[in-house]
């Protein structure tokens, strides 16, 4: 039975976001409220545990993702992203292009948001694609799987960052496990794919036939647009490798460990990018606040969305019902990592958000890590290539891939929704093969 009511709740979310078009957070508190009362939850537990888990949840989230979003706009305002295209682009050449664009995909998309990213480089794509000659999704699918991949495994990213709070993981060996696992699939997804689909037309969007382009003089350098825009990743990695290499009583290690915490690494890497993409260029603070600003404002209903997932990872452990889904899973042929990507793949499938079907997998396969010693790395990072799977209809990102390409739906999926399942699959098969050896 309590089974059963989880999967009723699934349903119910899955409904109330792709049938009626419920905002995802109103959604998230509704199935909370109703797999709570319906586990026999008392109604004031029920409130208390939802309000713990928004809580919880976000208290360790608001700062890393808040801070995220700030760096992200003052990286694409200040013309550093298009920098790091257009420097890269001319070293690589013609013939190693698609190379290129992965590179730029996978450094401006670790600061950004898969859709801010999407909508600063798309222009770049188009105008690349237009002076080379060459096919438009040969150019530009390569640069989308980077950003896609980014979004789906590596913090400081919404949903790998809230799942690495839910289990407790380390973020500096998620990120660096991410980052081991990323090459493989990006190079499979973008360059690899790309090449197959060459048949397929794509045109731009009328409205980007001649974008605006930034002058070199109104740029960064490339050395202060790549150093900022990575700064927060240097950071963390730091850290993670003196923990690994350094004794725990070097007395550098309490300063390291405190810059490469994930909330202060953000914090320095905002500072550092309002003095170098901002104060050194010219810009008064009034403008570089207003950057900040609006970087903000594009986030708030995903913090809203990740509140709303862990008010209901919270019920069902108040409930008791993670503790009961564990005990049936643990005894499972099939390895927790599977079981969590697959887990994640069914419901990114009902509802389309990823950032949805990754936070909702955290709390119902919770209870395994502890129950199976799995790592909690590695479970982050499967959970986070099956929230990319087969990203059909009812995802956002299938129709801005769509609409800024001109495609059909039929296209769609034949390029982008075969590019998400095999950034997923390559996912999966990258957590196996790094389980052999951790």
């Amino acid at each position: 039975m309590p089974l059963l009511i989880v999967i009723l709740g699934i349903l119910l979310l899955f409904i109330l976001i792709a049938r009626f078009k419920l905002n995802a957070f109103i959604a998230f508190i509704i199935v909370s409220l109703a797999v709570g009362i319906a586990e026999g939850m008392e109604l004031e537990t029920v409130v208390q545990s939802i309000q713990d888990g928004i809580g919880n949840t976000l208290g360790f989230l608001v700062m890393i993702l808040g801070l995220g979003a700030m760096l992200g706009k003052l990286v694409a305002d200040s013309g550093a992203a298009q920098q790091i295209t257009t420097r890269l682009v001319a070293k690589f050449g013609i013939k190693n292009i698609q190379w290129a664009l992965v590179l730029t995909g996978f450094i401006v998309g670790i600061p950004m948001f898969y859709s801010v990213g999407f909508v600063i480089l798309i222009p770049l794509i188009f105008t690349i694609a237009a002076s080379t000659k060459l096919p438009l999704l040969y150019v530009g699918l390569p640069m989308i799987a980077a950003l896609s991949v980014t979004h789906g495994y590596l913090p400081p990213h919404p949903a790998p960052t809230a799942i690495a709070a839910t289990f407790n993981a380390d973020i500096g060996k998620t990120l660096l496990y991410g980052i081991i696992i990323a090459i493989p699939a990006i190079i499979v997804a973008g360059p690899l794919f790309s090449r197959t689909i060459k048949n397929i037309e794509a045109t731009p969007l009328k409205e980007f036939v001649n974008p605006r382009i930034l002058e070199e003089s109104e740029m960064p350098g490339i050395t202060t647009s790549i150093f900022t825009a990575l700064l927060p990743i240097i950071l963390i990695m730091l850290s993670t490798l003196a923990d690994l290499m350094l004794p725990a009583d070097n007395p550098i290690m309490p300063f390291i460990g405190f810059i490469g915490n994930p909330a202060v690494a953000m914090l320095i890497s905002v500072l550092v990018a309002i003095y170098t993409l901002g104060l050194a260029r010219g810009k008064k603070m009034p403008e570089i606040m207003g950057s900040v600003s609006s970087g903000i404002s594009g986030i708030t209903m995903i913090l809203l969305i990740i509140a709303g997932a862990g008010a209901l990872k919270e019920v069902l452990i108040d409930s008791g019902v993670s503790q009961y889904i564990a005990e049936i899973l643990k005894d499972s042929a099939l390895s927790p990592l599977i079981l969590a990507w697959m887990v994640a793949t069914v419901i990114r499938v009902c509802v389309g958000s990823a950032t949805v079907a990754g936070l909702t997998t955290a709390g119902i396969v919770l209870p395994l890590v502890a129950a199976t010693g799995t790592s909690a790395e590695l479970m982050v990072l499967a959970i986070g290539s099956g929230s990319l799977m087969l990203s059909h209809v009812n995802d956002s990102g299938f129709w801005l891939f769509k609409e800024y390409f001109n495609l059909s739906v039929n296209d769609t999926l034949r390029t982008w929704t075969v590019m998400e399942t095999t950034v997923g699959v390559m996912g999966l098969i990258g957590v196996l093969i790094l389980s052999l050896f951790i």
